[in-house]
């Protein structure tokens, strides 16, 4: 097996399995498990179905919460190798997806101050799913405040997203994979297989694999 990276991110539009495979690939490498915390934010379930009123505290909420949670895991000096189901500048894409005028200026000003303390991750893998199976995968994991997202906030997520990426070529390393339905969690091989790319050496820059790049894997 391939050096494993140091700090590997996985992220994902909502939906997409980031959690999911994160967890599997934490136990399989035996490293340290960063998770969201998003349940924890008393303001998601207003903000789903009152945006404009609640976007700020939700966001400020979840800034505050990733950085402490991300601090605490990089002063644990047993934390690398280390895999996380969020990237900090996440913060950032939402937050200027659901802030306008004075609100957004303010939370980017205090985001850049807290961003400036975190490395950027070895390796970025984005999960890329079509928006309906986003929708689908929504709707069979039941979250209630989740219930009212749009294919067009997703959708405006998603160009968030390539747009970062576009942005941030030389200075990150990013793996898109393109999973369509394809099912991790039910099809072993199909993990053993994502799991074996990530393994891979990349270098910095943006990477893609298709879903039957990925299918098309032989495993050793």
């Amino acid at each position: 097996m391939s050096k494993l990276p140091s700090y590997t991110v996985v992220e994902g539009n909502i939906g997409a399995g980031k959690t999911s495979l994160t967890q599997q690939l934490a136990k399989d490498w035996e490293a340290q498990l960063v998770l969201e915390r998003f349940a924890d934010n008393p303001f998601l379930p207003s903000f789903y179905t009152t945006p404009e009123r609640y976007a700020l505290p939700v966001e400020l909420f979840f800034m505050s919460e990733r950085h402490e949670q991300l601090q605490r895991s990089r002063s644990d000096t047993n934390s690398f190798p280390m895999v996380a189901d969020y990237l900090f500048h996440k913060t950032l894409l939402f937050a200027q997806k659901n802030l306008k005028g004075e609100e957004r200026a303010l939370f980017e000003r205090l985001f850049y101050a807290l961003d400036a303390t975190f490395p950027a991750p070895d390796l970025l893998v984005y999960l890329h799913r079509p928006i309906d199976q986003l929708l689908q995968n929504i709707k069979h994991r039941g979250r209630p405040y989740e219930q009212q997202i749009s294919a067009d906030y997703l959708q405006q997520l998603e160009e968030a997203y390539s747009q970062y990426f576009a942005a941030h070529q030389d200075q990150l390393t990013v793996l898109v994979l393109e999973l369509e339905d394809l099912d991790f969690l039910a099809e072993p091989n199909h993990y053993q297989r994502l799991r074996y790319l990530l393994e891979q050496p990349y270098a910095q820059g943006y990477h893609r694999r298709s879903v039957q790049d990925i299918l098309a894997v032989a495993l050793p």
